[in-house]
């Protein structure tokens, strides 16, 4: 039994009691029939190296193996993976290139953004060729392309015509199927007013216009806005053959499960630390039974939200320390030393939501890895 800080102060005594999850499979599973599914992968750094950005590449890849044999798609270098938020671009490119060389014809995409730009103010066409520089290094390993929003075309851009500009320019040359991103201010602060517009429902009409532009270059538009309403809105307006992605770690089993009218495929970082259920719970629209699917996903909503809670840019810190308490890896360190983003209440109050939402792969670990934390931390 552990003493877990609770929010308000109170102390509470907990011990491992919820389900255990589907048991992560012996053999690899094939992906999902009915749905794309994505988990955004985070990396695992080197907790002994002496500066503060190395990542532990073995360790790193062998948890996009556990994603990969769950059956579910990789998604790479993207904003989970702290690109932004410690991980730089000569990382990013190691990161892709390595993913690349293990991926073995598997599911998997990987983040183009505009990050190797020097600080200060970008033009246009400086970001154009940013985007084309990953774009090549993206594609030329083997990924689906995921075109991220750019912190810098947000600071240059004017007006919305600077952003059809810019993503008319690349698009136009890309050579193959992309997918874009459309990261909400909740995730980035730096991205608020993206496509030129404050409204957010505005910029999902700007995005909209964009992809029946480009509808034979865009495959699908990942939205991380945090809003169904919106979601569904824009799902129901992209044109035929572009299909909506949700990055909504607040309401996905609802959008992944869909209505008459459609649905959106995944592409989540709350799917890293839930793989497993995830995985179980597709399956069961494989087969036709949404309401397994639900009862699956739905118990783990609390938890992603207490995951993503404002300032939700910190979600990354959640997401490494349940791969942590789950044994994906030996420590609780993360690049640029992001792990002290969160409180320990937060924390504690992760562990009894993972174990209520059956995610904990093997409670009396978690609660042995929990225990240190919390000594440090002067809890017990």
């Amino acid at each position: 039994m552990l003493v877990l800080p609770a929010p308000g102060g109170e102390l509470l005594n907990w011990s491992p009691s919820g389900p255990r999850p589907p048991a992560p499979p012996q053999t690899p599973q094939p992906p999902p029939a009915s749905r794309i599914a994505y988990a955004a992968a985070h990396v695992v750094a080197d907790a002994l190296a002496d500066e503060p950005y190395a990542v532990d590449w073995d360790t790193t890849l062998a948890f996009r193996e556990h994603l990969w044999s769950c059956g579910l798609g990789v998604a790479e270098a993207m904003d989970t993976a702290q690109r932004g938020m410690g991980l730089d671009w000569a990382t990013t490119r190691e990161l892709v290139s390595r993913t690349g060389a293990v991926a073995a014809g598997r599911r998997w995409c990987a983040g183009v953004g505009t990050d190797q730009l020097p600080p200060g103010p970008a033009t246009v066409s400086s970001i154009v060729d940013a985007w084309r520089e990953q774009l090549g290094l993206v594609s030329g390993a083997g990924a689906i392309p995921v075109v991220m929003a750019s912190r810098a075309l947000a600071a240059a851009a004017q007006s919305p015509d600077d952003y059809h500009a810019a993503y008319g320019k690349l698009l136009s040359e890309a050579g193959g199927p992309v997918l874009l991103h459309w990261l909400g201010e909740q995730f980035d602060p730096a991205l608020a007013g993206y496509w030129g517009h404050d409204d957010v429902r505005a910029a999902a009409r700007e995005l909209a216009s964009l992809c029946a532009e480009h509808a034979a270059t865009i495959a699908g538009v990942k939205v991380s806005v945090l809003d169904a309403e919106i979601e569904i809105e824009f799902r129901r307006a992209l044109p035929d053959g572009v299909a909506c992605y949700t990055g909504d770690d607040f309401n996905y089993p609802e959008l992944i499960a869909g209505d008459a009218e459609g649905h959106s495929e995944a592409l989540l970082g709350i799917f890293d630390p839930i793989a497993p259920v995830a995985a179980a719970g597709l399956r069961r629209l494989d087969d036709g039974d949404q309401a397994g699917f639900r009862a699956l996903l739905d118990p783990t909503v609390p938890l992603a939200r207490e995951i993503f809670r404002a300032p939700t840019r910190h979600y990354k810190t959640g997401v490494v320390f349940l791969a942590h308490l789950n044994g994906h890896q030996d420590h609780f360190r993360m690049i640029a030393g992001q792990e002290s983003a969160r409180t320990i209440t937060h924390l504690a109050t992760l562990l009894r939501l993972a174990d209520e939402a059956g995610v904990l792969a093997d409670p009396e670990l978690a609660e042995a890895r929990m225990r240190p934390l919390l000594q440090v931390a002067g809890v017990v």
